[in-house]
């Protein structure tokens, strides 16, 4: 209940009640609904100028937006040191450990292939921050290919070091007649005159001139491939596959002492020398097949000789002089 109000009148010495004229206070109403309508008005305006000006939602929504932003920094760094330490592992697995173990390196094209065919990131298109969440998917999927093929690399490494224990039995490593039955080393890989036609002509392999019957030895474990006089020039022969594509061969013998089939071990006698075949003295011609190529044999005597003998051994093949073969 409204509260009553009077006034004195000096006329009539006497109160008389006050009434309110209902214009008045329609006006009041109006103005206090403009007041408040400006006061609203004001108010949006500063609020919409003043950027520090934020509703508890909004702050809220701010400080999830830059943890987001703080953790995709966070995110993208820690994949490009993912990626570092990658490049780095790829680059020791290509130049140390393959090639120690002779396994050839691995085709950039394959390590950094990329993925082909449809759009893969479609469902990351449309959003304001699309390109940059694109990207990231790229490379954290050319991270985890990566990561694959250098996986399967780690496990043919293992492989391949399991065996090495077997290749280094099994390649050629000792030279096949023992320094102390040597006459000479009379020819070594290269060119050489030939003693039949005195013309120069490449010669395959390495000629050691001992007397007949000299004891011949394996040079590493393998299976006996050949032991027979049925390849030109050579005469009686022995060819001995090691395994890992490696095969040695030796010539002009004068009988064997092993036959097709059988297992010998580096240091076994596989036969003895002879001057038969294309042969003009009592020796022994050693060959080293590596992949079907025939290469130089003076890299493979470091199981036999001292590096004394080695000296020595290099010195005489490399002499320009006539093979015996």
């Amino acid at each position: 209940m409204s509260k009553v109000k009077y006034y004195y009148d000096s006329d009539t010495l006497s109160y008389r009640k006050i009434e309110q004229k209902k214009g008045r206070k329609l006006g009041l109403a109006l103005i206090g609904v403009l007041g408040t309508f400006l006061a609203g008005f004001v108010l949006l305006v500063i609020y919409l100028n003043i950027p520090q000006l934020e509703t508890p939602k909004e702050k809220a929504y701010r400080r999830e937006l830059e943890n987001m932003e703080l953790q995709f920094d966070i995110l993208n760094n820690r994949l490009k040191r993912d990626e570092d330490i990658l490049r780095e592992i790829a680059e020791r697995d290509d130049n140390i450990y393959r090639l120690y173990f002779g396994a050839p390196p691995i085709p950039q094209e394959l390590r950094n292939a990329g993925f082909g065919g449809i759009n893969r990131y479609r469902n990351l298109e449309g959003f304001d921050n699309s390109e940059m969440i694109i990207e990231s998917n790229k490379r954290l999927d050319k991270l985890t290919k990566q990561i694959v093929v250098q996986s399967k690399s780690l496990d043919e490494i293992a492989d391949l070091a399991e065996q090495k224990e077997e290749l280094l039995a099994t390649i050629p490593a000792i030279q096949p007649i023992k320094n102390s039955d040597l006459k000479r080393m009379a020819s070594g890989y290269g060119w050489r005159n030939d003693p039949f036609t005195k013309a120069r002509k490449f010669h395959h392999g390495m000629d050691f001139s001992a007397p007949t019957g000299t004891p011949i030895y394996a040079s590493g474990n393998g299976i006996v491939k050949r032991a027979d006089a049925n390849s030109t020039g050579y005469g009686n022969h022995v060819r001995i596959d090691h395994g890992f594509n490696y095969v040695s061969l030796y010539a002009h013998l004068s009988k064997y002492n092993v036959k097709r089939g059988q297992k010998v071990k580096r240091g076994d006698i596989i036969g003895f020398v002879g001057s038969t075949g294309r042969s003009v003295a009592p020796h022994l011609h050693y060959e080293i097949f590596k992949d079907g190529e025939r290469i130089n044999p003076r890299n493979f005597y470091y199981g036999s000789l001292t590096s004394e003998e080695f000296n020595e051994m290099l010195k005489a093949s490399s002499l320009i002089n006539e093979t015996l073969d």
